[in-house]
């Protein structure tokens, strides 16, 4: 079984989402009270059919402005239970058990 690992450093978090071909979003409209609103990960899609228009993409000192100051930490796996690159990913509070 694959395991996932909790990382709050931002140019680690960079680096897995950009090897993924992935771009620091946010969910649309969630923004409010100076929240940043709810932080994703929005991964091309490889058959190029689907946009999601739910989210969109947010500048990168955005994306980690939102992301410090919710207190968040990055839980993500690199590779699947086969071997496979994952894009498996979630924001999660730091203060959470590991």
């Amino acid at each position: 079984m694959a395991s996932a690992m909790k990382t709050t450093d931002h140019d680690e978090i960079r680096q897995w989402i950009e090897e993924r071909k992935g771009r620091p979003s946010r969910v649309r409209g969630s923004e409010s009270g100076g929240s940043g609103g709810l932080l994703r990960v929005d991964f091309d899609d490889p058959s190029g059919e689907e946009d999601d228009d739910q989210l969109e993409e947010i500048e990168w000192d955005e994306f980690f402005k939102a992301f410090d100051d919710n207190d968040l930490a990055f839980l993500h796996q690199d590779e699947t239970a086969d071997g496979k690159t994952s894009r498996f990913n979630k924001f999660v509070s730091r203060s959470g058990s590991d």
